[in-house]
């Protein structure tokens, strides 16, 4: 059984098509990358496999099931532009992702709970590469740096999918190397 399936999807915007019976089966684990001209659609899909978007015709299942009508922590996501705080030292912007959904209320945590999640942040900074930097400020890292910045707050999650939008279209290309190195290490640890 697809742990992604797509089925006879279509995407337009008014009289514009801009996925055309986009059929697609991906098992889970499974690493997949799509790759098309500008414009072709890659980013739409994204949007639609993020829950951003509605399909306008067809059907797009995880595990078996539609997606959910929103974003949700069942899939992960990094955007070329990082998606990260600037006011938030490197550490909180990944515990961040524990402390929100864990306090509906506040949207922190605090004590022993503050305590784990920061704990699990540094773990997962450690992976990537990050531990030395924990207390600094998006504007102080460099590119990558701010790349595996985003990918752990992506993981943090625990997502089953981890979506990529070009992510790596704005690193110079030994960083770039450096990278698809650290996704594919991160990619077999975590089994996405």
């Amino acid at each position: 059984m697809s742990f992604i399936s797509v089925k006879n999807v279509w995407q337009q915007y008014g009289d514009q098509v801009v996925l055309e019976g986009l059929n697609l089966s991906i098992a889970e684990g499974e690493f997949c990358t799509l790759v098309g001209a500008s414009g072709c659609g890659k980013s739409t899909f994204l949007r639609l496999l993020l829950g951003q978007e509605v399909v306008s015709k067809g059907t797009i299942l995880l595990d078996g099931q539609p997606l959910a009508k929103e974003p949700d922590s069942t899939r992960g996501v990094v955007f070329q532009r990082y998606s990260v705080f600037p006011h938030l030292s490197v550490l909180d912007n990944v515990a961040l992702g524990l402390e929100l959904p864990r306090s509906a209320l506040l949207g922190r945590l605090f004590g022993a709970a503050k305590r784990d999640a920061r704990d699990q942040a540094a773990a997962l900074l450690h992976k990537v590469g990050l531990d030395h930097a924990l207390d600094k400020y998006p504007t102080q890292l460099s590119g990558g740096m701010q790349q595996r910045l985003a990918i752990a707050q992506a993981l943090i999650m625990k997502p089953r999918v981890l979506l990529l939008d070009e992510p790596f279209g704005a690193l110079d290309p030994g960083i770039r190397k450096d990278m698809h190195a650290l996704l594919l290490e991160l990619w077999r640890e975590t089994k996405l």
